[in-house]
């Protein structure tokens, strides 16, 4: 293997892990202040959806990125809100998204672009690379690393994990509980919009109503693989993200192809994030009140 295909192996591993990153980077600040958000699996489809039909409209990739962003960001405050405000199931919301999403995108596609299931957009109109790495792939890592500064090394940081850990010891200490978490779920929706992003009008040039592919759900076995900490999900990206395309390299062996069906390869990203979290089960300490509404007594 020369020096080239390593760096072709790198880069398209690091596209593989992008979108799980960011998706992983914002649940990891959304659960640290109590709000877990089951629906990224739908936040990135949509967003992936309306990054492609703003980058159609306008001709321009800057606005598509900006809609996934938007997308992303108004679910994560509609989350937020009900979680945090209105005591919500926070597992019923999140699954509610990703049963509109799936119905919401299917029926888009079809409807805005009059094809079903699929739908390519120019090259001319994607994000443009900076030497073949797209520059959204590099803001995840900055994106990650800033994110655990600011969970371990600042007292904002201090705030969310306390809305986390005890948010009946933050309110009492002045901590706005419910708008730490609404906020801190709206950073998550911000983030997995832009892994929408990214997949649509970034890494595939397309749109379909499959487009998100359990990314959403690898991305939430990153945060439990990370154990809460954004630098750690960086490498469980990473390592999701090459079984990614260590299923799309074998898939390229043309005798194994002839052996092995080509959808049994498919499933080498997931089985690989089915074998890592269960061998992490008991070993990583999520916070204490994730999931949990608070409600003051």
């Amino acid at each position: 293997m020369n020096w080239s295909m390593i760096w072709q192996l790198f880069v398209q591993t690091l596209d593989a892990s992008t979108p799980l990153l960011l998706a992983a980077t914002g649940e990891i600040i959304g659960e640290s202040a109590g709000i877990a958000n089951i629906g990224l699996e739908g936040i990135m489809l949509i967003s992936a959806f309306t990054a492609v039909y703003a980058d159609s409209a306008f001709a321009s990739p800057l606005l598509g990125v900006l809609a996934g962003l938007a997308t992303g960001l108004l679910l994560g405050v509609v989350h937020g809100y009900i979680s945090a405000y209105m005591k919500g199931n926070q597992i019923i919301t999140g699954t509610g998204v990703n049963l509109f999403a799936a119905g919401f995108v299917a029926y888009s596609i079809i409807a805005f672009f009059h094809v079903a299931g699929y739908y390519t957009i120019d090259l001319s109109l994607t994000v443009p690379k900076i030497y073949g790495v797209s520059p959204i792939a590099i803001s995840s890592l900055v994106i990650a690393v800033l994110a655990y500064y600011l969970l371990f090394k600042t007292q904002i940081g201090l705030a969310i994990r306390a809305c986390g850990e005890n948010p009946e010891a933050a309110d009492s200490v002045g901590v706005r509980v419910e708008l730490v978490q609404t906020l801190t779920s709206s950073i998550a929706g911000l983030l997995t919009g832009l892994a929408g992003a990214f997949l649509s009008i970034d890494w595939n040039a397309s749109i379909t109503k499959q487009m998100s592919a359990g990314r959403g759900f690898i991305a939430l076995a990153t945060v439990n693989f990370a154990n809460w900490n954004p630098l750690l999900g960086i490498a469980g990206s990473f390592l999701f993200g090459f079984f990614w395309v260590l299923g799309e390299w074998i898939k390229s062996i043309g005798w194994l192809k002839q052996l092995i069906p080509v959808d049994l390869f498919n499933t080498i990203p997931y089985l690989a994030t089915l074998v890592v979290v269960a061998g992490l089960i008991g070993r990583s300490r999520p916070p204490k009140y994730v999931g949990v509404p608070y409600k003051r007594e």
